[in-house]
């Protein structure tokens, strides 16, 4: 069964690359060109997968648990990871699959990430890690503090969102200039037609739901997560233990396939080589990620799509000060490049622009 956890994560990698879904695009753009388009789709994932995941609670296929809600080292945490995603250029997923494209970049923050996550989690930073998260208070998730059902929240989140989705796709839309396809069928739709944004969403939101009967079928009671499994393929490489290779180490290793499959058939892999100044952003933003994942519980996937979807105070505390930290992490690399005089709008550098 643990193979299921490589095939998800193809899917997940597969799915990301091609939709260019980027959770740091989504959230630096609430701030740089106020567009909330795709912090939208990330919240139709976000939406689906709470509907699935109570769903599989209710019939008993998993069985969701709470516990104390760790605000300080969510809120700093949450805070850190979202600086850090700016500076390394994407986040966890992100940075993963951009590391499938061949992204010399991407590889480094992910290397930095990945090392400085089990630094935090077992290394020598384990007892600060400790410590912040062991400041708590009891109440872990929104519907059993107001002691109602949680698909009160479900259906208010749904419709919210719906209503968000509906905004945008009623706005008008310019449509760029495409080249003529080269294939038909089946390969053009997977390799070569541009994705909608919400239907990407859509799709990574079944897969998360599907992560979970997978993942517990194994003995691992979660859905998706990257911070964890990054901190065990670490550990692995270091102790050779084989029961750090679990279902969640084998999901990131599909990431990887998975968007470098996606890249190679559309025609996007090609090995990228950063300059100077960018590896300085990559190396030093991948291990403020890893330590903010770390404090935080959780990346963009872990804290702000799954625990999201559970309506945890943790989940959304972490969105809230991941985005507040991207805007930070926004104005002092990207924002602070507009001119300072002129009624133009700001350009986006052009690594900043690109979906990560």
């Amino acid at each position: 069964m643990l193979i299921s956890g490589l095939i998800v994560g193809m899917a997940l990698g597969f799915v990301m690359q091609r939709g260019r879904f980027c959770v740091t695009g989504a959230f630096r753009d609430v701030w740089v060109t106020r567009n909330t388009r795709w912090l939208t789709a990330f919240l139709v994932v976000v939406a689906v997968q709470s509907v699935g995941v109570f769903a599989l609670d209710a019939a008993g296929v998993i069985t969701l648990a709470s516990g104390p809600f760790p605000w300080l080292a969510t809120i700093v945490g949450g805070f850190i990871f979202g600086f850090a995603i700016i500076l390394a250029g994407g986040c966890a997923t992100g940075t993963y699959y951009r590391a499938g494209e061949g992204l010399v970049g991407s590889w480094l923050a992910l290397i930095t990430y990945a090392l400085f996550a089990a630094v935090m989690k077992t290394g020598p930073l384990s007892g600060f890690n400790t410590s912040m998260r062991s400041v708590t208070i009891e109440q872990s998730n929104f519907y059993s503090v107001l002691n109602v059902s949680p698909w009160v929240f479900v259906a208010l989140l749904v419709a919210g969102v719906a209503l968000a989705v509906r905004h945008h796709l009623n706005k008008p839309r310019f449509k760029m200039a495409a080249p003529p396809a080269s294939k038909t069928g089946l390969a053009h739709l997977l390799f070569e037609k541009p994705w909608n944004a919400f239907a990407t969403a859509v799709v990574i939101g079944l897969i998360a739901i599907a992560a979970w009967p997978l993942s517990w079928a194994t003995g691992r009671e979660a859905g998706l997560g990257i911070t964890t499994p990054s901190s065990n393929a670490v550990n692995y490489l270091v102790t050779g233990d084989p029961e750090l290779v679990d279902w969640g180490v084998l999901l990131v290793a599909g990431i990887l396939l998975g968007s470098y499959i996606a890249a190679k058939g559309s025609g996007e892999f090609r090995i990228r080589v950063p300059d100077a100044a960018t590896v300085v952003k990559s190396l030093s933003g991948g291990a403020l990620m890893g330590i903010g994942a770390a404090l935080a519980g959780g990346c963009t996937i872990g804290n702000a799509m799954v625990e999201t979807a559970q309506f945890s105070f943790q989940g959304w505390t972490a969105l809230v000060f991941m985005i507040l930290g991207a805007g930070l992490g926004a104005r002092l690399t990207i924002m602070n490049r507009r001119p300072s005089s002129g009624s133009g709008p700001a350009k986006v550098p052009a690594r900043a622009a690109a979906h990560s």
